[in-house]
């Protein structure tokens, strides 16, 4: 499951403005835009005036000539069709210059120069051409952005009793969509999430994403009985999966203080952080993904885990634990928990993700997600309820 679209709590602006040109991607192109027309005006300066010297001096003909199809050939690429055109008939003009100092037959004369109009004009062509595809690519870019925006909506920085951090990074940057999901919902039953992986990726993904997403709000809402939310998910997938499609899932809930429950369906074994320690939940009985379950009859297994004040509780996707680096060495994801665990889950996550871009060399091949839930302590409330009230409010 190439640059990456990050989800986290502090981006709650970010998706509030997400109908609205981002002013910095705007001047980045801008500057990039602005680059590309300077390289090619640079290099048909430097073109030019070397085909000159050579024309001058040499004693070649035409022969140069041809060299001035560089400088529109090269602005196809960055400039508008107008800029390409005028830097096209520069050229061409220049080249007629050029070529009645060489004292060539007329005939030479006129087929070099129609080489170099012919160029100018498929330059500006291509150039006309590259601008629509670009204006289709951003429009595409903004319908999957939306949709990435309504399946995955943000996640507050405090979500029942809980701290969350949620740092998501799409593998198809240029679509910002992926096959990873998550979703955290307070309920009458607690506080209940899923983190999952959908069997492909990119726009593909999206039905089957909007379908879990979908069921699992509803579900979380309506049962009791967590084992009941996985129920109602694998209902729905078995109607509507193709028999080779389905989805690795781990759904978790918090019904009562000092209770974490968790069903694991073919997922990575969520990280348990208690007291320094870091844990792999494994399934005591592993169940398959759902939209399987009919090929094996396997149902799953409710696992209840003690949660205390301060504990910490990591949920991701393989395409975390599955990055490699130069050396073909997977990212230790367990380690580095260990290392960058402290009492702000964001903090964390972002080290995390900082970490894992680095490992892979900035660049991920696979969706991936970090959800990270922290039960704050006494101490920590009593810090943020002294932050809040603030010096000078006392009697």
């Amino acid at each position: 499951m190439s640059q990456a679209r990050d989800h986290h709590h502090g981006h709650r602006l970010k998706h509030a403005h997400a109908r609205r040109p981002d002013p910095a991607s705007w001047a980045a192109s801008l500057d990039e835009s602005r680059c590309g027309a300077y390289i090619a005006v640079v290099v048909t300066v430097l073109t030019t005036s070397l085909v000159a010297l050579l024309v001058c001096i040499g004693d070649a003909g035409l022969s140069w000539l041809p060299l001035l199809a560089v400088g529109p050939a090269l602005a196809a690429a960055t400039c508008r069709p107008r800029s390409v055109l005028g830097i096209g008939f520069l050229a061409v003009a220049l080249g007629a210059v050029l070529a009645a100092r060489t004292g060539e037959p007329a005939r030479e004369q006129a087929v070099t120069l129609s080489a170099l109009v012919a160029v100018t004009l498929a330059s500006g062509l291509a150039s006309l051409l590259r601008g629509r595809r670009e204006r289709v690519l951003a429009a595409v870019r903004s319908v999957a952005e939306t949709a990435q925006n309504a399946l995955l909506k943000p996640v507050p920085a405090t979500v029942g009793p809980f701290q969350v951090a949620v740092r998501y990074s799409a593998a198809a940057a240029e679509a910002r969509i992926g096959g990873d999901l998550y979703a955290l919902v307070p309920t009458p039953y607690g506080v209940r999430l899923i983190v999952g992986d959908v069997r492909g990726k990119g726009l593909p993904a999206v039905g089957t994403t909007a379908l879990v997403l979908g069921v699992f709000r509803e579900a979380a809402y309506d049962e009791p009985d967590l084992l009941d939310v996985v129920e109602r998910i694998e209902r729905s997938l078995a109607r509507n999966l193709g028999p080779d499609d389905f989805v690795t899932a781990v759904v978790a809930g918090y019904p009562q203080p000092g209770r974490m429950e968790v069903v694991n369906c073919g997922h990575a074994p969520p990280l348990l952080v208690s007291h320094s320690n870091v844990t792999a939940v494994e399934p005591t009985h592993p169940a398959p993904p759902l939209g399987l379950r009919a090929l094996v009859g396997r149902r799953p297994s409710l696992q209840v885990l003690p949660f205390s004040d301060g504990d910490q509780l990591l949920l991701y996707t393989d395409g975390v634990t599955e990055a490699r680096d130069g050396m073909r060495a997977f990212y230790p994801l367990a380690e580095r928990v260990a290392r960058h665990a402290c009492a702000e889950p964001s903090r964390t996550v972002a080290a995390l993700h900082d970490e894992l871009l680095e490992h892979v060399g900035g660049r991920l091949h696979d969706d991936a997600a970090l959800v990270l839930l922290r039960k704050p302590t006494a101490a920590d409330a009593a810090a943020a309820s002294a932050v809040a009230t603030g010096p000078g409010t006392g009697a």
